[in-house]
């Protein structure tokens, strides 16, 4: 109430100046014509003055009355303009301000009625804290956010019928054994690539399960990252226990790092997003799948913190590694085992960097490329479904991975 008050009384205080500086004259104490006027008939009198002492003859005095009479009616006459375009009539000025007032007023609080918060309290930061932290643990569960999120979910271009049946033998095979956990992973990938992400999810679920102290935070970061797909983008309390697990095994995880900034943001903490994020934005490559996300939030996170934002100077994309003059010479002595072996743990490191750290579309098509050379396609397939996620904002890099993702024999 106390509130209103105030607010009345400045709008009554401005509009009441506002009437008054209508209303009263606003006549100058001497304009030009008015004193024009007054030397006129000074002279007027003076010619009378000078007649009467002979200094002029009456021939000259009526000429010069004459003379001075039309001037002083001209001066008069101008005085008379002045004053009427310095001066409304009363009532008019009275309206006029009545109306200043009733819109300045009124307007004023309509205004604050619509945009504003009548009887919105004042929240100070402790209590504003706390309903943020109240609204977080009160907050729905994944199963009601992905009902919600079902009809916004996206649609990916239809896979080929080749694939949908391997995916039905695959989906086959881990339902009659749940604890293949090869088959559990190569069903997490692929789901997404149906844009089946509660499925994924899941099977990543259950990956995490069969893999157990071994799970590495590489694999909850991913859970986590299906499950906020699956919600529509919303970090639910499940998701939420994700990201902290992969934290805790990796704490400069990049994908959980990400989600952790993103559930401030969703629950009323813009301050602690930022805090999360500018690091995670100066620290990542140009290339890393979170860098645009971010991007495109972070002012107005800054400015909802009352944060001034500066861009940071991220460190260039990394050039794909590859083989050194000495891995060459050793391959070379290598058996086809070993050969095979190494190559196989370059893609793998490969690989873990892209998922972890992101990379230039290169590094992502000489991944897609390796992997088809291995006949791992269906490797190849998920991977290429994730670069066209990661990059979904760019299409110039998909194009650039796309004919690897051809050559590997999982793409048009």
């Amino acid at each position: 109430m106390l509130f209103w008050i105030i607010a009345a009384a400045l709008a009554l205080a401005v509009g009441a100046l506002l009437v008054l500086a209508l209303v009263r004259a606003r006549r100058p104490s001497g304009p030009t014509a008015a004193y024009d006027v007054q030397v006129y008939r000074d002279q007027l009198s003076e010619v009378d003055r000078d007649l009467a002492r002979g200094v002029v003859t009456e021939d000259e005095a009526g000429r010069v009355r004459v003379e001075v009479s039309r001037r002083l009616l001209e001066a008069d006459k101008a005085a008379a303009e002045a004053d009427g375009l310095r001066a409304a009539p009363r009532p008019v000025s009275l309206a006029v301000g009545a109306v200043v007032a009733v819109v300045l007023v009124g307007g004023a609080l309509g205004l604050y009625a619509m945009l504003g918060a009548p009887g919105y309290s004042d929240l100070p930061l402790k209590q504003r804290i706390a309903l943020a932290d109240a609204a977080r643990a009160e907050r729905p569960g994944q199963a009601a956010a992905e009902q919600q999120a079902a009809s916004q979910l996206p649609n990916l271009p239809p896979a080929g019928p080749e694939f949908l049946d391997l995916m039905d033998r695959l989906r086959e095979a881990v339902t009659e054994n749940p604890a293949d956990l090869q088959g559990q992973e190569l069903l997490a990938r692929n789901e997404v690539r149906l844009g089946n992400f509660i499925a994924a999810h899941r099977a990543q679920a259950q990956v995490i399960a069969l893999k157990g102290d071994a799970a590495t935070a590489h694999d909850h970061a991913t859970h986590a990252d299906l499950l906020v797909l699956a919600a529509g983008g919303y970090v639910s309390p499940e998701a939420e226990a994700a990201v902290t697990r992969a934290l805790e095994l990796e704490p400069r995880n990049g994908i959980a790092r990400y989600y952790a900034g993103l559930l401030h943001a969703q629950t009323g903490r813009p301050d602690l997003a930022y805090g999360v994020w500018r690091p995670l934005l100066g620290e990542s490559r140009r290339g890393a799948p979170w860098v645009p996300p971010i991007e495109a939030q972070i002012e107005e996170i800054a400015q909802l913190a009352g944060i001034r934002f500066v861009p940071p100077v991220r460190p260039p994309a990394a050039a794909g590694p590859g083989p050194s003059a000495e891995d060459m010479a050793a391959a070379a002595e290598m058996s086809a085992a070993d050969r095979d072996a190494m190559i196989r743990g370059m893609v793998d490191g490969l690989a873990e960097r892209l998922a972890t750290e992101g990379g230039p579309p290169e590094d992502w098509a000489r991944l897609i490329n390796a992997l088809g050379v291995l006949g791992e396609t269906e490797r190849a397939g998920a991977i290429w479904a994730e670069a066209q996620e990661a990059f979904a904002e760019a299409p110039g890099a998909v194009d650039a991975i796309r004919p690897a993702a051809q050559n590997a024999g999982v793409a048009e």
